[in-house]
């Protein structure tokens, strides 16, 4: 009976699931056919369908039958999947070199992780991207209701990709994607052991720069800033000692902690807070734009032409608002009024993003005890989220060492440094630093980070 009701359960999904994909074999600003099988679509996901989640998928450009299957989860929250495609992980990069301040062009990128795997990139959560409801309340979002669309959302691709049912399943994000990737993988974990169909073969997940414990994130910004000599050891100790190491909303009667945090602050306030050693650029409206017109800035010479990191996304915001690459993507006409990379508005009005898990900790420690083994790595230039936050709390989950702490390597030079992890019964969460590496690692250090995900994938050591 038991089994009926899940059967019953499968073809239920099935029949409600509203969803379109379609083959896309060449891009606007990429010569020829793209040389990978890309498919862009909507999934339907809400209690009446609602919420239409759109996704790139790129197939494992080794082997799809066998490689694993990666379901990346960008961070915010509001930022598009194709942010993940073009700047970190994906196949395609821009051609930034000979960028005119005309249409992008497309190239390759080399180290892409589609060379080992086949990745799912998602607009996530609802009004991110191209993703979009058809009522006002499907914008109504949070943690929980996000972590919940993104697996039903995954529920539902796979009724549609059948031939992906056997592939090895991971779960990936980073930023503020880590904090919801542990949420999705314990709802997939929690489905599997209830009997829902399809059964997902979850293998294990990983998270890059996670947002874990907003306190604790921001309050090891201060030894961060220390360890990495940005502060001295005068200014560490007196807020050490005045602020009791609590540095986040600290008692606005303390005038010491006060007074020491001021000085902190004189010191890193003009740092960029996504890569220490590059130069901050200010953000406005949630696109890129400095002090001066951004589009006047890409038209000086080179010589003239200050550098900022920040610049690069211009030019995803001229190809994905264009008419043709809409058409090209198969964007449904009118859903969408500007495309955004990172949708601002969803984390910054209270009444659209409810942050109502404030730690996800615990579900870290149930995926451990249930056995998945566990990816964590962190930029070690992000004052973001400070790897040394990651460390900790990574370290609080009281397991036992299995390997100390020990550098990497790529290529004979250290690629960062890593430590391993055990439980009673072998599950083992594997932490990596990636040196030199920003807020998102594989943007900074893309090699070096292709490397590290397929050691861990294929399970040999870092």
């Amino acid at each position: 009976m038991k089994s009926c009701k899940h059967l019953l359960l499968f073809f239920l999904l099935l029949i409600k699931t509203t969803s379109s994909q379609s083959i896309i074999k060449t891009l606007p600003g990429y010569p020829g056919p793209l040389p990978f099988k890309l498919e862009t679509g909507y999934i339907s996901v809400g209690d009446h369908d609602e919420k239409q989640l759109f996704y790139y998928f790129i197939e494992s450009e080794r082997d799809p039958e066998t490689d694993p299957l990666l379901f990346w989860l960008n961070g915010g929250p509001g930022c598009s999947g194709f942010s993940g495609l073009v700047y970190e992980i994906g196949p395609l990069a821009f051609d930034l070199a000979t960028f005119d301040g005309s249409f992008p062009s497309l190239i390759i990128n080399p180290y892409s992780w589609t060379k080992i795997a086949s990745i799912i990139f998602i607009d996530a959560p609802v009004g991110t991207g191209f993703s979009y409801s058809t009522t006002s309340e499907g914008y109504l979002i949070s943690d929980t209701k996000s972590a919940s669309d993104n697996y039903l959302f995954l529920r539902k691709w796979l009724l549609k990709h059948h031939n992906f049912f056997k592939n090895r399943l991971y779960v990936t994000g980073d930023s503020y994607g880590g904090k919801i990737t542990p949420m999705v993988a314990l709802a997939i974990a929690k489905g599997n052991e209830a009997g829902l169909q399809p059964r997902m073969l979850l293998q294990g997940y990983t998270v890059g720069n996670p947002v874990n414990d907003v306190k604790m994130d921001i309050n090891e910004r201060i030894p961060y800033f220390h360890r990495m000599a940005l502060i001295s050891d005068e200014y560490f100790e007196l807020a050490k000692s005045n602020c009791n190491g609590e540095y986040v909303n600290p008692d606005p009667n303390n005038y010491k902690c006060l007074y020491a945090l001021q000085l902190v602050k004189k010191c890193t306030e003009r740092l960029n807070e996504w890569h220490i050693l590059e130069p901050k650029c200010d953000l406005l409206s949630g696109q890129l734009f400095v002090r001066e017109d951004p589009v006047d800035i890409l038209f000086l010479s080179k010589q003239e032409r200050p550098w900022c990191r920040n610049y690069n996304y211009v030019l995803a915001y001229i190809w994905a608002n264009n008419e043709t690459v809409q058409e090209a993507l198969h964007i449904r006409k009118g859903t969408i009024t500007i495309w955004q990379r990172c949708n601002t508005t969803i984390d910054h009005m209270a009444s659209s993003y409810e942050r109502d898990v404030e730690s996800v900790i615990k579900y870290h420690q149930l995926l451990n005890e249930k056995g998945f083994p566990t990816l964590i790595y962190s930029g070690d230039h992000d004052v973001t989220i400070p790897y040394v936050s990651t460390l900790k709390w990574t370290r609080n989950l009281n397991l036992t060492i299995d390997e100390g702490w020990r550098p990497w390597y790529v290529d004979g030079q250290i690629a960062g440094y890593t430590e391993k992890y055990k439980n009673i019964n072998q599950a083992y969460i594997t932490f990596a630093t990636v040196k030199g590496g920003g807020h998102t690692a594989p943007e900074y250090k893309p090699k070096e980070c292709l490397a590290m995900i397929e050691r861990w994938l294929f399970s040999n050591p870092l």
